[in-house]
């Protein structure tokens, strides 16, 4: 029996497939017409001129690599019908056809969407576009940046940024009839606000000069490729300082960028640049459901059994981590010091760690900046962090004070303090003086534990010189040097003997003493057993931008 139409109304008849098809094919209505031919400009497919020049330098074009990051279909793009603000010197249809969104790609996305929630994998991804007019900062991509920027914070949505392209641009001449130098633009706070309160990457390939190196060095993190150039003036800006001619290759090259410690990460070209953003983004996404790791066991062996000789601390690290989740941030700056971020049964941690490969493990200036600021970064965004210790302690002498060693490690101690993340501290081998206490977030109680490998070690100060001090007199006095030499090994032996590990954990100095191959879950016993931080009670709002 047919159910009735209360409204008697009769049922929409059904199309056919030849009614679709008449549909599908039907001429557009003009506004739609209008709007798809406006959009089409902007495509890589109908800017073959454009796309060649970027692959002759073995470089993507900025939609290519948004295509790239992003999860499939998911980029949505904002601002795509700006033009540059130069219609008083150029016609509206040239401006369409060769600035198209003003030089600036702009948009919300999904990335690592396979792996995470959907609020986990939403993103901002901003890209200047070098193949307009020298992807430099318009009026109108500074005003929709603005508008990104203020999205973001307020989401609270992660900002990837590629940043290529060569500052202010002074060819707006429609700009001019409503501001002078555009000294008040919000652009840069805006920018700069984001940090501690999402994470903020940013990549290069290519030059990167001037307003866009400034929003640069705002980011978290900087992913460069080798054939990309840094500064805060380019040649342009330089020549009319009268500072001299340069090309832009001479400025900021990567070979000066990565040893001073201005890129995290370097790598061979754009290819490589999307996915290390994705794979460093991910860290600040959760938890991966799927892992695999090595044999534990092998980490018995990795500390050499003659304490004199020196390891790769890398290779400790790549053992304690999920297999292939380690990114090293850094790794040419500070080399005393390495910091990254890894995974343990798919959780992700940051890392620091002293390389016994580089002045023994010293803690230098640089060193001990990089390891704070990897402690600012995994406390604003709350990832737990690990320190594995192997260090003589805070290098000393004349010339380290040169660089300012006082001011530079102390940092370890202010931010440590001021750490409420879960820290987890882990002597590898030599655990000495001030050093090994600032590893250790400023003294051995201060972590959610404190343990140590059988081959620690430990002591206020490096045990030889120890006795070389406070033994003065005495070795003195011993007139034969074959004897006083004995005696001094006799003492440094007691030492020794006194400063192992299970003797420091026999009195309470550590919490234990830990078969190397239990390293990993030690580790995750005390994620899962160490308070969750409430986001207010992060110590820093910000991370800082050394």
């Amino acid at each position: 029996m047919e159910k009735e139409n209360p409204k008697n109304e009769s049922a929409p008849a059904k199309k056919t497939p030849d009614e679709k098809q008449k549909k599908e094919k039907a001429p557009l209505r003009p506004e739609l017409a209008e709007l798809i031919k406006r959009l089409s400009f902007g495509l890589d497919e109908n800017r073959p001129d454009a796309v060649e020049k970027r692959k002759k330098k073995n470089q993507r074009t900025a939609r290519a690599n948004i295509e790239a990051f992003c999860d499939p279909g998911s980029f949505v793009e904002y601002g795509a019908l700006a033009v540059a603000a130069q219609r008083g010197r150029r016609s509206v249809d040239d401006l369409i056809a060769k600035t198209p969104a003003d030089g600036l790609i702009a948009g919300v996305a999904a990335v690592n969407g396979a792996h995470f929630p959907e609020d986990k994998a939403r993103c901002m991804i901003m890209a200047y576009d070098y193949t307009v007019l020298a992807g430099t900062q318009g009026y109108f991509n500074h005003k929709k940046m603005d508008r990104m920027l203020e999205l973001a914070y307020e989401h609270k949505l992660p900002l990837v940024f590629f940043g290529e392209g060569g500052g202010g641009r002074p060819g707006d001449v429609d700009a001019m009839t409503v501001m002078v130098a555009g000294l008040d633009l919000g652009t840069f706070g805006s920018f700069a606000r984001l940090s501690g309160r999402v994470p903020v990457v940013g990549i290069v390939s290519g030059p990167c000069f001037a307003g866009n190196a400034a929003l640069l060095g705002c980011c978290d993190v900087i992913i460069s490729t080798k054939n990309s150039n840094i500064g805060m003036g380019g040649p342009v800006m330089i020549e009319g300082g009268g500072l001299g001619v340069f090309k832009p290759e001479e400025v900021g090259p990567m070979d000066v960028q990565t040893q001073n410690g201005v890129v995290d990460i370097e790598v061979a070209d754009d290819i490589e640049a999307v996915a290390a953003a994705k794979k460093y983004i991910s860290f600040f996404q959760g938890p991966l459901p799927a892992w695999t790791a090595g044999d534990p066991l092998k980490l018995r062996d990795v500390i050499p059994e003659s304490r004199k000789r020196a390891y790769n601390v890398r290779s400790v690290i790549k053992a304690i981590a999920d297999t292939d989740s380690f990114i090293e941030l850094r790794p040419r700056f500070g080399p005393g010091m390495v910091t990254g971020l890894l995974r343990i049964e798919g959780r992700p941690f940051g890392v620091i760690a002293n390389n016994p490969m580089h002045m023994a493990g010293a803690i230098e200036a640089e060193g001990a900046d990089k390891a704070a600021r990897l402690m600012m970064l995994c406390n604003a965004h709350g990832l737990p962090i690990l320190s594995l210790c192997d260090t003589p302690g805070f290098m000393v002498g004349p010339e380290i004070e040169k660089r300012a060693q006082v001011r530079h490690v102390c940092r370890m101690f202010v931010v440590g303090s001021h750490v409420t993340v879960p820290y987890f501290t882990v002597i590898l081998r030599r655990g000495y003086g001030l050093g090994v206490m600032a590893m250790a977030r400023g003294g051995f109680h201060q972590s959610f534990f404190s343990v140590s490998w059988p081959t620690g070690e430990f002591g206020g100060m490096g045990l030889e010189g120890a006795v070389k001090a406070g033994f003065k007199k005495e070795l003195a006095a011993i007139e034969d040097l074959q004897k006083r030499e004995e005696f001094y090994e006799s003492l440094v032996a007691q030492l020794y003997e006194i400063g192992k590990a299970i003797n420091m954990a026999a009195h309470l100095e550590i919490d234990a003493v830990i078969d190397p191959a239990d390293t990993r879950r030690w580790i995750m016993r005390g994620l899962k057993s160490a308070p969750a931080r409430q986001p207010a009670d992060a110590g820093h709002s910000f991370v800082d931008s050394w």
